[in-house]
């Protein structure tokens, strides 16, 4: 089959080359893939870090070209999305029946790529503020894939959403149009405490935010996109001032169930247009260099989406 290959000569460190066919065990299904989005993580760091050769890549949608042999998961020609840990660049994907979700027929499967890592992290982080309604959300870092989701599904469980952005005059309406209440241009400016936060940011951004919770209020540190150091002041974690008990909580995207329900809930809101995919750059995997080069450029704010040609 074919597939993009870690190549260190290539500008991208990725190239189109064949390698082996996927050998699925009993518990999994045999994907041919259709898509896949990109996420930063992954081309800025997996690709460096992984041998020449390998198949790298963590979401993939596709149809099922044959079902597990011990019986569980769809059958052959359904159509699903799937992650991850590797083998989403690649023609075909094999994949355990518990890591993949079933779409509804007919539903785009490029938009459906950019849910497994950006639309379940989006939704497992905010699972952990417990019943939104009513809440004040920040969600830093909210034009990338995660942070895009999270405004979506904060705004669709009644939360009063506070999206921020680096770039508030060029992002607000886009912002506004996927349920941001407010667009303010970092942590400092919520005015009024909020009652959670979603941080895709990380660094001096994960700080001043931690410093806008109100009490009993949770921080859920998503992402780290700064790399930088995180240095709180004296007496930050202190409640002196009557902000008793907030808290800062780690993620892992796979801590917990395996997602396949999410997902599977997750393609249905996209087929029922209660979500937006938010693709910024769509093409061929032949293309694979120029949608790298502009994902660690920044240029993008939303999902890059790699079509799967045979």
């Amino acid at each position: 089959m074919r597939a993009l290959l870690v190549d260190h000569c290539a500008p991208s460190g990725l190239c189109l080359g064949e390698t082996a066919d996927p050998e699925p065990a009993p518990n999994q299904a045999l994907i041919r893939v259709a898509a896949t989005s990109l996420n930063f993580g992954e081309v800025s760091h997996a690709v460096s870090q992984a041998p020449d050769n390998a198949v790298l890549g963590w979401d993939a949608a596709g149809v099922v070209e044959r079902a597990a042999t011990d019986g569980s998961g769809p059958a052959a020609g359904t159509p699903v999305l799937t992650l991850g840990e590797s083998g989403g660049w690649a023609e075909f994907r094999a994949v355990d029946t518990g890591m993949l979700g079933i779409a509804p027929v007919g539903t785009d499967l490029g938009a459906l790529s950019t849910l497994p890592v950006a639309g379940t992290s989006a939704l497992r982080a905010l699972r952990r503020i417990g019943s939104l309604s009513g809440k004040r959300v920040l969600i830093t870092g909210s034009t990338g894939g995660v942070g895009r989701y999270a405004v979506q599904l904060a705004h669709l469980g009644d939360a009063h959403v506070i999206a921020s952005t680096g770039e508030p005059d060029a992002h607000g309406n886009d912002l506004r149009a996927l349920g941001a209440d407010e667009v303010i241009p970092g942590p400092e400016h919520t005015g009024a405490l909020v009652d959670a936060v979603v941080d895709c940011v990380g660094g001096p951004q994960l700080v001043q935010a931690f410093e806008k919770l109100a009490p009993h209020g949770t921080l859920i540190a998503v992402g780290d996109v700064t790399l930088q150091p995180v240095h709180f002041p004296p007496g930050a974690f202190l409640g002196n001032d009557g902000r008793h008990g907030r808290s800062i909580t780690t993620f892992h995207l796979q801590d917990g169930p395996l997602p396949g329900p999410d997902l599977t809930w997750l393609a249905d809101r996209i087929a029922a247009s209660d979500l937006t995919p938010q693709i910024s750059w769509r093409g061929d995997w032949n293309q694979a260099d120029e949608a790298i080069a502009a994902l660690m450029a920044r240029r993008l704010h939303g999902k890059a989406v790699l079509d799967i040609t045979p």
